[in-house]
């Protein structure tokens, strides 16, 4: 079933109102893309480029010389091409003479005038939704006198702050957007592109509508919080005489629960130290995603499922971690690794017994072979793995039972050492004739459990993640106060042989733990998500 923004598309191409449908992926290079980005990409280019056989353009809305940063551009065209995305990069600081020329036919027209009201001045002079604003004294300034100061705002001539060109529309307006707003303020600040070239700088609504004209867009999709700038869009397009105006379409923006959607909440996180950077694995940036393990087309399958609604509302965890698990769970090879490693010995082993075993990689795909698993008279079991005194149904290790070691025996727990109160060795004994694969029914075992050979294990970090955010407690209000301390534990384990030195990214399900990949940066190992829905409410 067709969501409303194709409904619309198909109108428009029957109707032959457009021939090719051109969209754009306009980000601000002032931070690193979100998931909630993520949708927009996919709505813009798989959901109507790519569907409509027409393209989707990248546009960089840089005009904001303050905030902006080649490193966030890079980023930008990293993230969207990791995507999927392929089309033309295009920016809006090269339209900058197009715009000031917009502002000048609108002066000429009557359309717009400097004003050298302060903010707070202007604040207070906007009205509220109630109450029509109130006009300034300048607004019926002479146009030959806009334009000279106009000019002299681009000259350098002005301060920054000191004035500010404002479209002249409806200061009783019941959308507070058209009451006169500012197109147009100084800003003497070095453009990461233009370099000191322009002085002044375009607001995103007066900017945004003339990048969609110059572009060619049919179609300028954006977020609920656009609708009420719509007209403000229009009427910059209409003023502005541009043949062939683009028109905008609004769709609900994706909140995830738990999670922060804002890039200024997000720079605060990296700018206090809280996480380890934008790429941080626990960040919901789409360089984080991916630095944890997660796919593209898991990511685009989430954006799938979530879908187009004109309504706000909040999406689960879970839905995004889904996607993943079931990608993994046909793709991943099982391993096995001891994330809190507890020494188990095999008395009636010899001590320099040694064996290989041979286990299979993934059930799911017989084409994955099998692999060489190393086996001797010490291993390591998780430590939650045995018990001294066992809770009720308790299916794994404590003294007297029998449990198999997967791929390998059934051993006999026998005793343990214990130090400060504290387990620090299980002792077991192998029996004969319950190798993998072997048929010895008069044996029964308690349950199965994972190992790693004492010898042979890989010393490796192992990061396990929650969200950054504590659940809502009706209280705490403020993101900062509900940072979750334990939003990653850091874990010393042992890992099988053959992941020691496995290619970074490369995800592999821990066999009863979850799925991790190694990460590029550090080589530790990341959780990418558990093998179950855990997520905590």
């Amino acid at each position: 079933m067709a969501n409303f923004i194709e409904e619309i598309i198909e109108k428009d191409l029957a109707e032959g109102k457009v021939s090719e449908i051109i969209t754009r992926f306009p980000p601000e290079p002032n931070g690193y893309l979100h998931i909630g980005h993520a949708k927009a990409i996919c709505l813009n280019y798989y959901g109507t480029a790519v569907k409509y056989n027409g393209k989707c353009n990248l546009r960089f809305d840089d005009t904001n010389p303050v905030k902006e940063d080649d490193e966030f551009v890079r980023s930008i065209i990293g993230d969207v091409e990791w995507l999927g995305w392929k089309g033309d990069v295009y920016y809006a600081s090269d339209y900058f003479d197009v715009m000031y020329e917009t502002a000048v036919k609108l002066i000429k027209k009557g359309k717009a005038y400097v004003d050298d009201i302060t903010p707070e001045q202007m604040r207070a002079m906007r009205g509220t939704l109630t109450e029509p604003g109130v006009e300034s004294a300048n607004r019926n300034r002479p146009i030959e006198e806009s334009l000279a100061l106009f000019e002299d705002m681009r000259a350098g001539k002005i301060a920054d702050g000191a004035l500010v060109l404002r479209a002249k529309i409806d200061m009783a307006s019941p959308n507070i957007n058209m009451r006169d707003p500012i197109i147009y303020r100084v800003l003497k600040a070095t453009h990461h592109r233009q370099g000191d070239k322009w002085c002044i700088y375009p607001m995103y609504d007066f900017a945004h509508p003339i990048e969609d004209a110059v572009e060619g867009i049919t179609h300028s999709i954006c977020t609920l919080e656009f609708e009420d700038h719509r007209p403000l869009y229009d009427w910059v397009l209409t003023e502005g005489e541009f043949e062939n105006p683009p028109h905008q379409y609004e769709f609900a923006r994706l909140n995830l629960e738990r999670t922060i959607m804002s890039k200024r909440y997000l720079k605060k996180l990296v700018d206090e130290g809280f996480v380890d950077g934008w790429d941080d694995p626990r960040m919901p940036t789409i360089a984080g995603l991916r630095r944890r393990g997660y796919t593209p087309t898991a990511v685009r399958e989430f954006c799938e499922r979530i879908g187009v609604a004109k309504a706000n509302s909040e999406v689960e965890y879970a839905q995004l971690e889904s996607c993943i698990r079931d990608e993994l769970n046909i793709t991943a090879d099982r391993v096995m690794a001891v994330l809190n490693p507890l020494e188990l010995v095999i008395t009636n082993l010899p001590d320099d017994y040694s064996e290989t075993l041979e286990i299979e990689n993934n059930p799911q795909d017989e084409s994955k072979g099998t692999r060489q698993v190393p086996f001797s008279k010490r291993v390591y079991i998780e430590r939650d793995d045995f018990a001294v005194v066992p809770p009720p149904k308790y299916k794994r290790m404590t003294v007297g039972a029998n449990i198999r070691l997967k791929g390998a025996y059934i051993v006999n727990c026998t005793g343990y050492d214990e130090e400060n109160g504290e387990v620090v060795r299980v002792y077991a004994t192998l029996i004969e004739g319950t190798k993998s694969g072997q048929d010895n029914s008069a044996v029964k075992a308690k349950g199965v459990i994972h190992w790693v050979d004492a010898q042979t294990a890989g010393d490796v970090t192992v990061n396990l993640y929650e969200s950054l955010l504590l659940p809502y407690d009706g209280v705490h209000e403020d993101f900062s106060e509900r940072l979750n301390p334990n939003s990653r534990v850091k874990l010393n384990s042992k890992v099988e042989k053959s992941l020691i030195g496995v290619q970074p990214l490369k995800a592999f399900q821990f066999m009863r733990q979850g799925y991790f990949c190694r990460d590029p940066k550090t080589g530790e190992f990341n959780q990418i998500v558990s093998l179950k829905d855990s997520y905590k409410k």
